[in-house]
């Protein structure tokens, strides 16, 4: 077998098992914070957090397979190595960046919601009530 086919098995392996476990733990740990986005909605939370996961499979996937080929033959181990560190950073690369996109929307898409709860006064205004003339709660006399 030649050595630039090792290099595409080895990649592959590499990518799919890192692809995999970036979106488990994404979508594991990501399902508490959707939850706060989407205002305690859980069946809402699964839901996206479910097609976030299909589509972060499908995107790198889809990248992963585009970015197979290599123009050069991989000739020994060194090449081999170097084949490999380059093509296994990028798919990292582009894993990170799809990562803070999908958390820098959901954070707008937050701070958007608790703004405007922060916007609802918990209870509306309850008009002027006269000063009581006697007793505790009345205003101290003027002096003079």
């Amino acid at each position: 077998m030649d050595l630039t086919v090792v290099a595409y098995i080895v990649y592959l392996l590499i990518s799919v098992a890192l692809t995999v476990w970036v979106a488990r733990t994404l979508s594991r740990n990501g399902r508490i914070f959707l939850s706060d986005v989407l205002h305690g909605n859980e069946k809402l939370a699964d839901a996206v957090n479910h097609l976030l996961v299909v589509g972060f499979y499908l995107v790198n996937f889809g990248f992963v397979a585009l970015y197979l080929s290599q123009d050069a033959a991989v000739v020994d181990a060194r090449a081999l190595f170097e084949a490999l560190s380059v093509k296994i950073g990028v798919v990292l690369l582009v894993l990170g960046v799809m990562h803070l996109g999908n958390v820098y929307v959901l954070n707008r898409i937050r701070r958007r919601g608790v703004m405007e709860r922060e916007q609802v006064p918990p209870v509306g205004p309850q008009g002027w009530t006269t000063a009581p003339k006697a007793g505790p709660w009345a205003p101290p006399a003027p002096q003079g």
